[in-house]
Formats: C-alpha cells, sequence, structure tokens
C-alpha cells in the first residue's frame, strides 16, 4: 500500500532528524500526543515507562516501591541513556526525567526535546481519573493533588523550559500534531 503523499513528504523530511523526546508533567498527554506523532511521521515510538516496565518485568509502582524514588530515578535515568542511542525515535519520557542526573542536557544533545504544557487545574481533572496508577499521588484528595502539581509544576518547569520547543496541549490534539509537525519541517 502506497502512503499518502503528504506522510511520505513527512516522514521523508523527518528521517533526517535526531530523535524526538516529548517532556512535561505527568498527565499531559506525552504517550498519546507520541503515539499520534509516530503513526503521522513514520517514527517508532517509546514510551519510557513501558520501556523500563518491559525491561524490570514489573509495573512503574513496583519498582517505585522497591526502590523508593531516588532508586527509580537512577533506573530511569539508565533506560533514557538506552533509548538516546534510538535512531529516529519519538521517546515519551516521564514526568520527572528531565529534572535528574543532567538527562535534559542529554536529550537537547542528543535530539529535539518538546515541552508538553498543561495547566495544573486540567492536570488534575486527567490525574484524578488515574491516582491509583503513579505512586506519587495515589493516595491524596483532589485539593492535596492539585496542590501537589502546582508544587511540582513549579519545580520543574526550570528544567522544562529548556526544551526546544513548548507545545500548549489546551488545543484539539489534530492540531497540536498538525503544528508539531509544521514545526519540525521548519527547524529541520
Amino acid at each position: 500500500m502506497q502512503k499518502p503523499l503528504f506522510l511520505y513528504l513527512c516522514a521523508s523530511k523527518i528521517k533526517k532528524m535526531k530523535s524526538i523526546f516529548l517532556i512535561g508533567y505527568m498527565g499531559t498527554g506525552k504517550t498519546t500526543l507520541g503515539k499520534l506523532l509516530s503513526a503521522r511521521l513514520g517514527m517508532p515510538f517509546v514510551d519510557l515507562d513501558a520501556y523500563i516496565e518491559k525491561r524490570f518485568f514489573k509495573s512503574i509502582a513496583q519498582v517505585f516501591e522497591e526502590r523508593g524514588e531516588d532508586g527509580f530515578r537512577k533506573t530511569e535515568a539508565a533506560m533514557l541513556r538506552e533509548t538516546v542511542d534510538f535512531e529516529n525515535t519519538i521517546v515519551a519520557t516521564g514526568g520527572g526525567t528531565p529534572c535528574f542526573f543532567d538527562n535534559m542536557a542529554l536529550m537537547n544533545e542528543r535530539g529535539v526535546t518538546i515541552y508538553l504544557q498543561t495547566s495544573p487545574e486540567t492536570l488534575c481533572e486527567t490525574l484524578a481519573k488515574a491516582k491509583s496508577k503513579r505512586p506519587l499521588i495515589a493516595d491524596k484528595t483532589d485539593e492535596e493533588l492539585l496542590a501537589f502539581i502546582k508544587e511540582n509544576v513549579a519545580k520543574r518547569e526550570a528544567f522544562y523550559t529548556q526544551a526546544r520547543f513548548t507545545v500548549n496541549m489546551e488545543s484539539d490534539i489534530e492540531n497540536i500534531v498538525q503544528g508539531i509537525v509544521e514545526l519540525l519541517q521548519q527547524n529541520d
């Protein structure tokens, strides 16, 4: 089956590009967007959390519980160092990945970084539905969750804003995908 012309042109233009690292707070849509970009650009997609789970045969919550946050962050950094060697790949990182062990500098050096920015209120709505899957927020009330998100986004913003591009995620996902494709083409 022949690729549509637009997809072929996008994919052929992107083939010369380094990997794309999607960063942002948990719940911003890095995985969802990464899968859509992967399909649109014809590039492989890796979700860093899923990659860790497959490598260790454990859920992120289990790795977190067994190793603590510090041990998890070391594991995450080691797995990121593996993925930066993948060519022409879209990588959705964990929310904290850019904030530890010079991971942000490594991603900027080895690929194109895109910060997916979302308001704390929207993040709270999204994360309240999936608290049990997220070790850092599993036991928080909605009020505590919003305060936690605001505090952590403020702490992480200094790392997130080191990304080459920032994309506001509070729009239609198809428009966001199209905007990123155009952004990548213009900055190839």
